[in-house]
């Protein structure tokens, strides 16, 4: 019976792997009733490595060329199996290769905003997405952290865990960079270097390298970005609280028009009325707000009241203008509580 089993089994002569598919990391050459010749081929090619395991333990590791396979190219298999110098029978061992070619391309993003602090904001949340590319750098390791025993392993069996680690280490490398937002939507370059530094080592942790990361959009959600806008809108009138108003009316009269096109002739005598009690208004309200910038004594305040009747209806809408101004961080809470002090005292 054993001679019988002897004769049945095939012996194998070359050991090679073609790689006829894209995106594979691992891939266990087939050994099922066979065993490999004392003296076999074993070729690997260019951007390959191949690793013989016995019995779970990783013995050699070997890289491009090709080799015939004897005590002196396998020493550590040697040792594990106690061969003398002369051993001359076949053996069983699992051989693994591995890709060790760039894989490119590989998506990263933010599926939700993530909240980080910032020097120009405090905190903001922001969305980032780019791609990246790696390939196996350590064998041994890969196999012994990620791909182990199965037949093969792919770049989609690795995906979801590396999208995991960049996200992971995106706020840290933020932080590392030192920049606030501005730079960094304006530098990305430098923050993929700072993602890219921060990513390495857990790359390396599991065999891999990372060769190259990019950052493509770094973006802030839309209601952060309408902030952003009016800041953006305010550096470029600067303390100017008159052309502040100017600004804040030009940005209202494409409202108001919508407000005309869709309206009958009362709708147009009631939006010329309310556009120009509004241009009215914000006159007051910046010649007010321009004052207390600039600290003008009480007795100006007072004087332009004296020479300017107040209605209740207008201290009532300068009021609301003066919130959403403190709501939007333009006036501070001490400021509007002045002016808001100021503008009841007109009212008794």
């Amino acid at each position: 019976m054993a001679l019988m089993d002897f004769i049945k089994k095939q012996f194998i002569d070359i050991i090679q792997w073609t790689e006829d598919r894209d995106g594979t990391l691992a891939w266990r050459f087939p050994m099922q009733d066979m065993e490999i010749q004392n003296g076999a081929s074993l070729t690997v090619r260019e951007s390959q490595m191949a690793v013989f395991v016995n019995e779970g333990k990783v013995a050699d590791v070997f890289g491009p060329g090709m080799y015939k396979l004897t005590t002196q190219t396998l020493p550590v298999l040697t040792y594990l199996k106690n061969w003398d110098k002369l051993f001359k029978s076949p053996f069983k061992t699992d051989v693994y290769f591995f890709s060790t070619r760039q894989q490119v391309d590989q998506r990263w993003g933010t599926p939700q905003p993530i909240t980080i602090r910032d020097k120009d904001f405090g905190a903001v949340r922001l969305r980032a997405f780019g791609n990246y590319n790696y390939r196996i750098g350590d064998p041994k390791l890969f196999h012994t952290q990620i791909s182990g025993t199965r037949d093969l392993y792919t770049v989609g069996d690795l995906d979801g865990q590396l999208r995991g680690m960049v996200l992971q280490h995106i706020s840290d490398a933020i932080a590392s960079s030192g920049l606030p937002f501005l730079d960094l939507a304006s530098n990305q370059t430098e923050f993929a270097r700072a993602l890219a530094t921060e990513l390495a080592p857990a790359f390396e942790a599991i065999g891999l390298k990372l060769e190259g990361m990019t950052v493509q959009n770094l973006s802030l959600p839309e209601e952060l970005q309408k902030l952003l806008d009016q800041r953006i809108g305010m550096g470029m009138v600067g303390n100017d609280m008159g052309k502040f108003m100017q600004y804040q009316t030009a940005q209202a009269i494409p409202e108001m028009a919508k407000g005309v096109g869709s309206g009958g002739g009362g709708g147009i005598a009631g939006d010329a009325m309310g556009l120009g009690a509004g241009i009215a208004m914000g006159q007051v309200l910046a010649k007010n707000l321009q004052e207390g910038l600039q600290g003008g004594a009480a007795s100006q305040a007072a004087a332009a009241a004296a020479a300017v009747p107040v209605k209740a209806d207008d201290v009532m809408a300068t009021l609301e203008k003066l919130g959403e101004l403190k709501a939007k961080g333009i006036l501070t809470q001490e400021e509007f509580d002045a002016k808001k002090a100021e503008l009841l005292k007109k009212l008794v």
